[in-house]
C-alpha cells in the first residue's frame, strides 16, 4: 500500500513539473527575446517547482501554484485555500534566497533575486493585505509583471547572469572563485549592472 501511495505521489509530482515546463515555454514566446526562462529542477538536480526568469526587469525566482477554482485569500503572509495554509509565500521566498545566493557565490557580487508567487488556477485572488518583500500574482498576468520592472539591468549583464545559472557548479555549495573571475562584471574600468558603489569608493 506504501508502495503504491509513493507511486502516486512520484507521478502527480511528474505531472505537476510537466505542466510547470508547458507553462515556460508559453511565457517564453510571450516574454520577448531579452529574457531567458530557466528550470530551477533541471538546473538544480533537487525536487524544485519554480523557474527562473532572468532579464532587463531582473532576476527571478517564480513558484507556481495551481489552485484550480478555489479562491485565494490573503492576509500579509498567511494564505488560505480552503480552509486550509499552505506555505506558499515562505516557499517562495525560500526558492528565491537560495538562487540568490548560488548566483552570488559563483559571481562573486551580489545579485539580488526577487520572488514571485504566481497562481495558475481560475479561482479569484483576494487581499487583505499583501506580502512583503514577494510579487504575486495570476500566471496569465505574469508577463506583464516582469515587463512592468522596466530596465534594470544592461544586456550585458542579464547574458551573465544567464551564463552563471546555466553553469552546474553556479549550484554546488563549494566556493568557485576562479570560475568567478572568467564572469567578470568589470571591463576596462567599465561598471556594469547592479554596482552601486559611489567614485570615492
Amino acid at each position: 500500500m506504501r508502495e503504491r501511495r509513493a507511486e502516486r505521489g512520484a507521478r502527480r509530482e511528474e505531472a505537476g513539473h510537466n505542466r510547470l515546463y508547458r507553462r515556460m515555454g508559453s511565457l517564453i514566446g510571450r516574454l520577448g527575446d531579452e529574457w531567458h526562462v530557466l528550470d530551477l529542477r533541471e538546473l538544480t538536480g533537487a525536487e524544485r517547482r519554480s523557474f527562473l526568469a532572468v532579464g532587463p526587469g531582473g532576476v527571478f525566482a517564480v513558484t507556481v501554484k495551481d489552485h484550480g477554482r478555489s479562491r485565494v485569500s490573503f492576509a500579509g503572509d498567511i494564505v488560505q485555500i480552503d480552509g486550509k495554509r499552505p506555505k506558499y509565500v515562505e516557499e517562495t521566498r525560500a526558492e528565491a534566497k537560495a538562487a540568490a545566493e548560488a548566483l552570488s557565490r559563483s559571481a562573486g557580487v551580489s545579485i539580488p533575486v526577487m520572488p514571485i508567487l504566481a497562481f495558475a488556477g481560475t479561482g479569484k485572488i483576494s487581499f487583505y493585505g499583501v506580502p512583503k518583500g514577494c510579487l504575486v500574482t495570476a500566471y496569465h498576468e505574469l508577463p506583464r509583471v516582469l515587463n512592468a520592472r522596466g530596465h534594470r539591468l544592461a544586456g550585458e549583464t542579464v547574458d551573465k547572469v544567464f551564463s552563471l545559472a546555466l553553469h552546474p557548479a553556479t549550484w554546488s555549495s563549494q566556493s568557485y572563485a576562479a570560475f568567478a573571475e572568467s564572469y567578470r562584471w568589470y571591463k576596462d574600468g567599465d561598471r556594469v549592472g547592479t554596482d552601486k558603489r559611489s567614485d570615492a569608493e
